[in-house]
């Protein structure tokens, strides 16, 4: 066994480990922290595989941006943990048996026989002035544009249906149109009502003697 394939299996067991800690923590909290320390670990198995662009997007993306705000958000919102594992052994024959599915899938998939050492060996070492990002890019928008275009439409069409399901007709949330509210018209939301002036009994006098004086 190398060098290298020693590290990996030590990543790999590490990786594996934080993922199973993720599904059974107990705590949300704590799931959070072993889901970056998941990210961590694939970040340096990218890194073996000389993907160094993919690692630092992994931990500057992921575990920067996205999983610190899911960090805060478990955080700040008060979850019932009793009430959430309400239920949860009703559930487990049919999650029991997408998981022995999900296994075998990914066995016949990544087996030997296509995934091996055999067939897919180490990298080739590059030059020094070799660009990660560059030939990532070069074969993402050629070989793989049209999987990229569709991930973006993908990604469009979520970012709509998250912006109409915040902005849905509730009966317990005020809301107004944009389109009613722009056409709006002074004479819709202002007034001018006339009123005679209205003195008090006793002040017309007093300010008459107070003149005389």
């Amino acid at each position: 066994m190398t060098y290298t394939t020693a590290i990996f299996y030590f990543f790999a067991a590490i990786l594996v480990f934080a993922g199973l800690r993720v599904i059974t923590a107990r705590n949300p909290v704590h799931a959070a922290l072993y889901l970056v320390l998941a990210f961590f670990t694939a970040a340096g198995l990218w890194i073996l595989l000389e993907a160094e662009f993919l690692a630092i997007t992994l931990v500057l993306v992921y575990v920067g941006a996205v999983m610190v705000l899911f960090l805060f958000v478990v955080m700040m919102l008060d979850i019932n943990l009793e009430k959430m594992r309400e239920g949860f052994w009703d559930y487990l024959p049919l999650a029991g048996i997408v998981a022995v599915l999900l296994v075998v899938e990914m066995v016949l998939i990544l087996g030997s026989r296509h995934f091996g050492l055999e067939v897919m060996g180490a990298p080739a070492p590059h030059a020094a002035d070799y660009s990660n990002t560059k030939e990532l890019g070069r074969v993402l928008y050629t070989d793989y544009v049209y999987a990229f275009e569709l991930a973006a439409v993908i990604l469009l069409v979520a970012i709509v249906a998250a912006i109409a399901l915040t902005l849905r007709h509730r009966k317990d949330s005020k809301f107004i149109d944009p389109a009613v509210q722009v056409k709006v018209k002074r004479n819709d939301r202002l007034r001018i009502v006339k009123m005679q002036a209205e003195k008090r009994p006793g002040v017309e006098g007093q300010d008459s003697g107070e003149a005389g004086t």
